[in-house]
């Protein structure tokens, strides 16, 4: 998608990880403006704006938000410092797009809620694959009616990481287990279809660490929709998922979360409709492409992914954590 024609923010990434590196990659794909970079190594930030050829490179968070050349900053960082970094920049005047899960708790995310409304800036969840192409076109199909009923959604989201206690996965001080990184997208993904739930239902098991491992979740949405999840860091599932409602259903191949295709198949097993994804890169672009429009048209949020929802997700996510008995350091 390079064809938008909302001018271009000034990007600044905050961290160097992983993640930042595949969202500088999709920007770049895009044709976005990428202006700075920062990290706590000002080895790292060097390294990471030669290798995306950015202008600038800083050897400090606070010198990034600082840096009168960008508009708005990525946050990249582990999901404890998501609050302190999206309010560092909000509060030296900069939007912020905040990687999932939008902070560690739902008290964290309200007050990030708060001071962005405060300040009159966007404050908006990296959840990328409501904005990916494919997830665009399941909405419309559902706008259409085509499936009647929606009475089910189901989505796994299970890897095979590694058991070490120190892994990011793993270590509760670091927001450590499944249900944070993995689990947030098959939820995230039942409040987009069915909306709020009006009860949650959940099962886990812990890591040695405390952590946990996996997750199981069924929810309850008005009208009586359920959705059921599961995720899980020990084993790698098939990572599919399905939307079934009175006259037809939505298969989405793996991985369901990324750019993929699916089937809409009616009841009496005739094939409406296929599918299939025909994106530049990961397709995290699409949601900084988003963002750019948000600011633009002066909406300051998400169409997709409000930020009430993204608190109010966190509040899901903490209700499930407290029901399988996992609780943060920053907790107690």
């Amino acid at each position: 998608m390079t064809g938008d024609q909302t001018p271009s923010l000034r990007w600044g990434i905050l961290a160097t990880g992983g993640i930042a590196h595949a969202f500088a990659s999709d920007l770049r794909t895009a044709g976005r403006t990428l202006t700075a970079v920062g990290s706590r190594s000002e080895q790292s930030a060097k390294a990471f704006a030669d290798e995306f050829d950015i202008p600038h490179a800083h050897a400090s968070y606070e010198d990034l938000v600082a840096d009168p050349d960008i508009d708005i900053v990525y946050v990249a960082t582990p999901h404890p410092s998501h609050l302190q970094n999206a309010l560092l920049a909000l509060r030296a005047g900069k939007h912020v797009l905040v990687e999932k899960p939008f902070t560690l708790t739902a008290p964290e995310a309200e007050m990030l809620r708060e001071v962005a409304a405060e300040a009159g800036l966007l404050a908006m969840e990296a959840m990328w694959t409501r904005y990916l192409p494919h997830m665009v076109r399941i909405r419309e199909i559902l706008r259409e009616g085509t499936l009647g009923d929606v009475r089910t959604v189901f989505a796994d989201h299970t890897q095979k990481i590694s058991t070490d206690p120190a892994h990011r996965l793993n270590a509760l001080a670091l927001g450590g287990g499944a249900l944070l990184d993995l689990g947030i997208y098959p939820i995230s993904f039942a409040w987009d279809i069915l909306g709020a739930p009006v009860s949650v239902v959940s099962a886990g098991r812990l890591s040695d660490a405390g952590s946990d491992a996996e997750v199981a979740t069924i929810l309850t949405h008005d009208g009586g929709a359920l959705s059921t999840s599961i995720s899980s860091s020990r084993g790698r599932g098939p990572n599919i998922a399905h939307i079934v409602g009175t006259d037809a259903r939505i298969d989405i191949d793996a991985v369901w979360y990324t750019p993929t295709s699916f089937r809409v198949t009616a009841s009496d097993g005739t094939v409406l409709e296929e599918y299939t994804s025909d994106v530049d890169g990961r397709g995290m672009q699409y949601q900084a492409l988003a963002a750019e429009k948000f600011v633009a048209d002066g909406t300051l949020d998400s169409d997709l992914l409000s930020i009430a929802e993204s608190v109010a997700i966190m509040e899901t996510l903490d209700s499930v954590r407290k029901s399988i008995g996992v609780r943060y350091p920053s907790e107690d």
